[in-house]
This record gives C-alpha cells, structure tokens and sequence, in this order.
C-alpha cells in the first residue's frame, strides 16, 4: 500500500521534490495557494516586459500524478499525523491525514515593522507583484506625460526607489535601467531626462553576499548608468507618496519597490516545532524537524544550528532533490544519507547587458558573464515549454523592444 506524503508550498524545494519522487510508492498530495512554480531568478525581467509572466511559471496540474489543492495550511497536528487547511477565496476548511508530511512553505518579504510599507511599497516575490509593478511602472510614465503638470509632479511620478541592495533589488534596478535607455527614451522621448532611479540600502555595500570586488564593481556600474545608490540610509516610514529617512529627509516617488530581506511565514512563527534564532524550523542533517521521523522541512522555512545554508533557490532546489532521493531510498528499506549543500555560486545581472557571476571556479563581470548568465537560466527552467518561450520573448523584445500597453 503506498504510503500518502503532504508536500507544503510549490516553490523550489517542494518542486523538486515532487518532480523527483517515485509516483509508484507514494500517494502524493501538494498543498498550495499558488497552482503554479514560478521560476524566481527571472522574476524581474518580468516587471518591465523583457519576459512575459506565463513563460516562467509551470502549473502543477500539468503533473499528472500529484493530487493538488489550492489552500493554505493553517495547523498541523504532529501528535494525529493531520493538517488543516483552508481556502482562502472560499473559505473552505478541509483536513488531510498523512504518513510523511514535508513543510516547504518558504519565507516573506521583511517588512522590519516599518509604518506604510505593507500598505504602499511594492513586494518582489510572486507574478501577481511583478504584474502590479509593471502596470505601476507604465502608469507613472502615463502619468508624468499628462498636460499642465508642474515640473515638481512630473519628477515625482518619474522617481522610481528600490528598497534593498540584495541580488532581487539590484536586479529590478537593472531591468528598470534597461527599459529606460531603450525604450522610454523612444516612447517617451520628453520624459527620459527627468527620470530618477534610486537604490536605497542599510548597510555599507550592496550584493554583500558577492566578492567585494564585484560589488564593488556593481556600484561603479549603477552610478555610470546614473542609478543612484545610497549606502548606509534607513526608511523610517512610507505614505503614499513619500518615504521618510533616517536622517530626516523625504523623498517623494511614483513607485517604492521593498526587497529589503526575508521573514518566516506566519504558519511558521505559529507552529509547535522548535526553532531557531532566525525564527525557522530546526531540522537534523536529514532535515527531518526535530523530535519528528515523518515530518521534514526544507527550503528557506528550515535552518539546521551545523550548518548555515544560504536562503537561496539554488538550496531549496538541492533540499528537494536530497529529499527525494531519500524517501525512495526509505522504500527500498535503505538508510538514508545525510544533506550536503554544494555551492555552485551566484549569478546577478546588472543592466546594460552585463552580469555577475560569482562561482568557486569563475568570478568575472561583462557581456561574456551576461551571455552566461542568460544561458544557465535556460538550462534551469523546468520544461521545454518554458525555455522556448523565454527565448521567444527575448528574440521579441530584441527585435521590437519591450511592449508598453498597460490592461
């Protein structure tokens, strides 16, 4: 009889591993509000159409093996191997029993609790954000190019800010960059001159995860570009249409996109599992949670006290595939080996047509590493539908430059 295993959350680590898992021992079920993998590292490019949204994202109803429902986890019953879960459209409540439960169900965007920045500042994490961004992005061009506006409200509207110095922060400030020098300044012709676009970030540097010289090299970049970087500066609070400083000063703008660091999720602070400082769920070197055989964490909701694993897909990725391979191994009575994380390194691009690659055999910065950058991304998409596409909407916006309607 197969034995019925929960997966929690669609992202990297709970793909992978439903991708992996051998369909003929287990009865899989996968719980998520989102139907869909989104293939995050090109997230941005999305936001200004250099890629559509559809051609990053693959449903999980194209797996044929995997009983899916679209809901949240709300409570988990360790003690009664069941979970609650809810809808959240509907309302709907339902439980499920099972015999191994794997909780992936990522993190949020850290807010640090700063007033407004729920309520007015754009997140970077989902298609529905990049969709909201993308339609900001145009209606402040739209906007700015209305008659009778002072020259005050038009610089507003055409100030875009960009909260956080991490590889998502940097990589929209790219993107924006990029739609600015080729196509703004064709289709807003009286508009490019006056636009600002400012990377805000609290600590010395930006890209701290990266070699210093590459960061530093990033820096020189964006200020060549005129992005302009502001190191060491905190938000102390956000309306509508201004953030406040640290320093006193306020800055008005037509979009505040937040990438400023991560949360646990809610469901996580809320569990019964043990926990680390950073507020994850504590797991062994078989990222089992402690005190529970059946129960596993992975991805960014886990940390083990051993072992510092980056927060990064390319972990999740690799969890999801331990993972797998150690539950099949479980049903050929086979004892499992512990998780090692192999670090391939990171990729950045950083506009202009020039990327970071920052890799334990290679760390080097240009047009090459662009090439490069483009080129592992093809191959890390998760089907042949996605890369076509990708490569379609990069041949597209090549030949035509990117498509400015707004819907």
């Amino acid at each position: 009889m197969k034995k019925k295993l929960i997966i929690l959350g669609c992202g990297f680590a709970g793909f992978s591993l439903v991708k992996r898992i051998n369909p003929e021992v287990y009865d899989l079920y996968l719980i998520s509000p989102r139907n869909h993998f989104l293939f995050t590292p090109l997230l941005p490019s999305t936001t200004v159409g250099t890629i559509e949204f559809r051609s990053i994202i693959e449903p999980v109803r194209n797996l044929k093996y995997v009983n899916y429902y679209q809901a949240y986890c709300t409570e988990i019953k360790p003690y009664e191997n069941k979970i609650v879960c809810e809808d959240s459209d509907s309302g709907t409540r339902f439980e499920l029993d099972y015999d191994i439960l794997v909780i992936s169900v990522g993190e949020l965007t850290n807010t640090y609790n700063i007033s407004g920045v729920r309520e007015y500042a754009c997140f970077l994490r989902e298609l529905n954000d990049a969709r909201k961004i993308r339609t900001k992005v145009i209606d402040c061009f739209e906007n700015a190019s209305l008659p009778g506006l002072s020259e005050e409200k038009r610089k507003a509207y055409l100030r875009f800010i960009v909260c956080g110095g991490g590889p998502t922060g940097v990589e929209f400030a790219a993107e924006l960059h990029d739609f600015i020098e080729e196509d703004v300044k064709k289709k807003y012709k009286e508009l490019a001159d006056i636009t600002e676009l400012i990377l805000i970030e609290a600590s010395d540097k930006i890209l701290s995860t990266f070699d210093s010289k590459l960061s530093e090299y990033t820096l020189k970049n964006f200020r060549r570009q005129k992005i302009k970087v502001m190191l060491n500066s905190y938000i102390t609070q956000v309306t509508p249409q201004e953030i406040i400083l640290k320093d006193g000063r306020t800055i008005k703008y037509g979009l505040l996109v937040w990438s400023a660091g991560n949360a646990p999720a809610d469901f996580v602070l809320k569990s019964s599992f043990r926990k680390s400082e950073r507020g994850k769920i504590l797991v062994d070197e078989f990222l089992r949670v402690e005190g529970y055989k059946n129960i596993f964490a992975i991805g960014d909701c886990a940390d083990n006290l051993l072992y510092n694993y980056p927060s990064t897909g390319q972990t999740a990725q690799q969890q999801g595939k331990y993972l797998a391979k150690q539950l099949n191994r479980l049903s050929e009575n086979k004892q499992p080996l512990p998780f090692r994380f192999r670090d391939f390194g990171m990729l950045a691009y950083i506009g202009s047509r020039k990327s970071l690659a920052n890799t334990s055999i290679y760390k080097g910065s240009g047009f090459i590493t662009w090439l490069f950058w483009r080129s592992v991304y093809i191959t890390k998409l998760v089907s042949i539908k996605n890369k076509i596409l990708v490569l379609f909407d990069w041949f597209k916006n090549f030949l035509f430059g990117r498509d400015v309607s707004n819907f």
